[in-house]
């Protein structure tokens, strides 16, 4: 079982507020997507390879700022419920391990877009988002069984991350685990976008 580690869990203000809880990720979340550019991360995303099913660009952000939202939602509905003064001291456990899981999966999560889209490491970024999917499973096991609505708030991202993954081994294996020099020349105005391999076709 994962340990409390005070030096790798955020605050408990954070996850005590409902508001520091929810709008923590999103804002860290966005900033990151900011930070990386996200015209030049449109040019190199159609620039790519893709495996079936990819969205288009347009998807990432909405899906993200929701997924974000419930995942404070989930750190603040199991930190509440599992530090209640009537909780059992194994809820009062299993909440402090799985605030630490939480801030290390944050960790994760936030580099996997500058290893992507940034440093264009796709090796490293699919090794990023496995370990996410995995801490991210076992978060949701762990503080499901301190409260099942902040367990199921965990499930869509779960499922995202594993969609996501997916994604992420289909782009590296479709162009061969480099995708240093793939930009298209410009981000497309419109909402038609063609990826390179459907302007090939």
């Amino acid at each position: 079982m994962t340990t409390f580690i005070p030096s790798l869990t955020l605050p408990a203000a954070v996850f005590a507020n409902p508001a520091a809880a929810i709008l923590l990720p999103v804002a860290l979340g966005t900033a990151v997507g900011f930070s990386v550019r996200p015209t030049e991360t449109q040019k190199t995303y159609l620039a790519l390879r893709q495996p079936p099913f990819r969205p288009p660009p347009q998807v990432f952000g909405p899906a993200w700022t929701l997924l974000y939202g419930l995942m404070g939602y989930s750190a603040y509905r199991a930190y509440t419920t599992g530090m209640h003064p009537l909780a059992s001291t194994e809820k009062h456990l299993l909440t402090k391990h799985g605030a630490t899981l939480y801030t290390i999966q944050l960790g994760l999560n936030l580099i996997w877009m500058p290893l992507f889209f940034w440093a264009k490491r796709p090796i490293e970024a699919t090794v990023d988002i496995v370990a996410l999917t995995g801490v991210v499973g076992y978060l949701t096991y762990t503080w499901g069984q301190v409260d099942a609505l902040a367990g199921w708030a965990l499930a869509p991202y779960l499922g995202w991350l594993g969609f996501a993954t997916y994604l992420t081994v289909g782009v590296g294996h479709l162009n061969d685990w480099n995708i240093a020099d793939k930009e298209v020349k410009a981000s497309p105005a419109s909402k038609d976008t063609k990826y390179v391999d459907e302007r090939e076709n």
